[in-house]
């Protein structure tokens, strides 16, 4: 592979200092495309929140932020950072279904629609429009393709995430 690559882990790494800086961690700051992250990451209800908006500090491993704003923290960081390539291990569990939806649309679908993303999740309801799906079941591929695909070769997605809890989707 070639570019850039921002990873968003499942259990968030946040480090000390203001919204602002997690989220540009030292890139330059543009506002137009800051505020659409934001937006993006559904994270604005926050920051205005916030005693002193996206200039707020944030404490060491960001213990003053919720599990799933330490979450929509990472990822606005991982999407500002402009990269190549996104590896993505499930971002959407710490969310509730709502924050859930807009994030896949906006963020994933939305701001990242022109990327390389690897998203590993265990929400079957986000994969209908996927380029390709990798399903894994005891840690070796049963079937990749699209949606569509995967159901005529005969691997059944829904019936792999009701009665198989170590399958994921990619």
């Amino acid at each position: 592979f070639t570019g850039k690559i921002a990873y968003v882990e499942q259990e968030p790494t946040i480090f000390a200092g203001t919204v602002r800086e997690s989220i540009l961690f030292g890139n330059k700051y543009n506002e137009e495309f800051y505020r659409r992250v934001i937006k993006a990451c559904n994270l604005e209800s926050d920051v205005k929140l916030f005693p002193q908006g996206d200039l707020s500090i944030v404490e060491e491993r960001g213990t003053n932020l919720s599990g799933g704003q330490r979450a929509r923290l990472a990822l606005a960081r991982a999407v500002y950072s402009d990269a190549d390539i996104y590896l993505l291990d499930d971002p959407l569990s710490a969310v509730d279904a709502k924050v859930a939806k807009s994030i896949y649309t906006e963020a994933i679908q939305g701001l990242l629609k022109e990327k390389t993303v690897l998203l590993v999740t265990h929400q079957v309801h986000f994969i209908r429009d996927l380029k390709n799906i990798i399903v894994m079941e005891n840690n070796r591929v049963i079937g990749n393709g699209t949606y569509d695909e995967l159901q005529q070769k005969g691997v059944d997605v829904h019936k792999i995430f009701m009665t198989d809890k170590t399958s994921h989707i990619t």
